[in-house]
């Protein structure tokens, strides 16, 4: 963001605040201690200008609202006190192959692109044979919920604005296939299925759905979701902290970019490996 588009945004976020407060310009002087030249000039529409610290800081306490919020720098209106409350916060969940929470917060974020960690195979690409087995032992959610749930999840790939980015580690992938730990007991018909839909939605959805395959061996990550700019979610399992502090949303994304920059398997090339492995089960 170039300094006259920020100097845009501030004066919108200004103008938004003097409204929602039922102030005028006069009043957010004398509230500031500024002169009302100062406060028309900040508020003009044809040369928006961006204040010094010092008058900043004064119309950020008078208005009580954050300086970064104001600068674009926050998605946070808050003052400073109810930031940190705002900006990590706590949702409860049980531990559900597909999770309410992420679903409500993906239907939120059509048309922003999102970036998933899954905590095993990506949702949106399971199978219900593999989702009733996953639930078989659920005593929150049936089999048949969770496949509701994550038919809606694929409903939402066929937006026209649709963009989704996933990465997965490439042995947890090689993993199911040869159905070790939590798939031991999966039979092989049903893995060999799972990875045939898999190639199968990747290649008809892609670009705007993409798979990355990294190693594990060089990279790690715990599982997590960027939703656009806005914010992002960290899986716990029981529960998940989610962060909208803009710069905790860009660190979240820097992770994501750095386990796309080192993937093994490229989204391009992700159909095929996962039809390859069906092949050989």
């Amino acid at each position: 963001m170039d300094k006259r588009d920020r100097a845009e945004l501030f004066r919108e976020r200004l103008s938004a605040a003097l409204r929602d407060r039922e102030l005028n310009r006069s009043d957010l002087a004398r509230a500031a201690e500024l002169d009302r030249s100062t406060v028309s000039q900040l508020l003009s529409e044809e040369s928006p200008r961006l204040p010094n610290g010092q008058a900043l800081a004064a119309i950020a306490s008078a208005l009580s609202v954050s300086a970064d919020w104001l600068l674009g720098l926050s998605a946070h209106k808050g003052a400073a006190a109810e930031i940190l409350d705002q900006a990590v916060q706590v949702a409860e969940t049980e531990r559900h192959p597909v999770d309410v929470h992420l679903l409500a917060w993906y239907r939120d974020a059509v048309g922003a692109k999102i970036r998933h960690v899954p905590a095993n195979l990506p949702d949106v690409l399971k199978t219900e044979a593999v989702l009733a087995h996953e639930y078989a032992g659920e005593t929150f959610r049936t089999p048949g919920q969770a496949i509701t749930g994550t038919r809606d999840q694929q409903a939402l790939l066929n937006r026209a604005e649709s963009d989704m980015e996933i990465c997965v580690s490439k042995e947890a992938l090689e993993a199911f296939a040869r159905g070790e730990g939590m798939w031991s007991d999966l039979p092989d018909a049903v893995r060999r299925e799972q990875l045939k839909v898999m190639g199968e939605t990747l290649d008809r959805y892609y670009p705007s759905l993409r798979l990355h395959l990294f190693g594990a061996s060089d990279r790690f990550s715990a599982p997590f979701t960027v939703f656009g700019q806005k914010w992002a979610a960290l899986y716990l399992g029981q529960r998940y902290l989610t962060f909208s502090n803009t710069r905790h949303v860009q660190l979240f994304s820097r992770h994501f970019d750095d386990l796309v920059r080192h993937a093994l398997v490229r989204s391009h090339e992700a159909s095929d490996f996962a039809t390859k492995l069906s092949l050989g089960i």
